[in-house]
């Protein structure tokens, strides 16, 4: 899907605040992976107060926990911000799980109490996927799924 407006229009659709954490959080991702173009993984990595571990996800498998500061994840888990990574390649530390990805995109999940929930990680098998645009689709995208948790 090309055009982010609809990504953002359709993704409350497949976010139910009556469904459990989990069941939202593989709708989204399969909603995401189905609909973005030029990307090989798309998930959740959730925060248990001392790693980050792996949630409900599409592609392949992927590591199972990530420590806070450690890869593009654990960074954006500590600083609590939105990581795009141009080249995998060039960021110290990344954590390859899929060693088709390129480039990769990585959202905070903050609840509406300032607590850490985890992140959602997007990569592509390309460098530079990542833009302005899709980062602040993807922000709006998260910010409906906190308004359910």
């Amino acid at each position: 899907m090309n055009n982010y407006d609809e990504l953002l229009k359709n993704a409350p659709y497949y976010l139910d605040s009556k469904q459990r954490n989990i069941t939202n959080l593989a709708n989204l991702s399969a909603y995401l992976f189905s609909s973005l173009e030029d990307i090989n993984w798309v998930g959740f990595y959730l925060y248990d107060d001392n790693e980050l571990f792996l949630g409900p996800f599409q592609g392949k498998p992927a590591c199972t926990n990530i420590k806070m500061g450690t890869g593009v994840c654990g960074t954006c888990a500590s600083k609590r911000e939105t990581i795009i990574v141009e080249n995998v390649h060039k960021f110290t530390g990344h954590i390859a799980c899929d060693t088709d990805s390129k480039s990769e995109i990585v959202i905070p999940i903050i609840t509406k109490s300032g607590e850490l929930f985890g992140v959602l990680d997007i990569d592509s098998p390309s460098e530079n996927r990542f833009d302005k645009k899709i980062k602040i689709v993807l922000e709006n995208i998260i910010v409906f799924l906190v308004d359910i948790l």
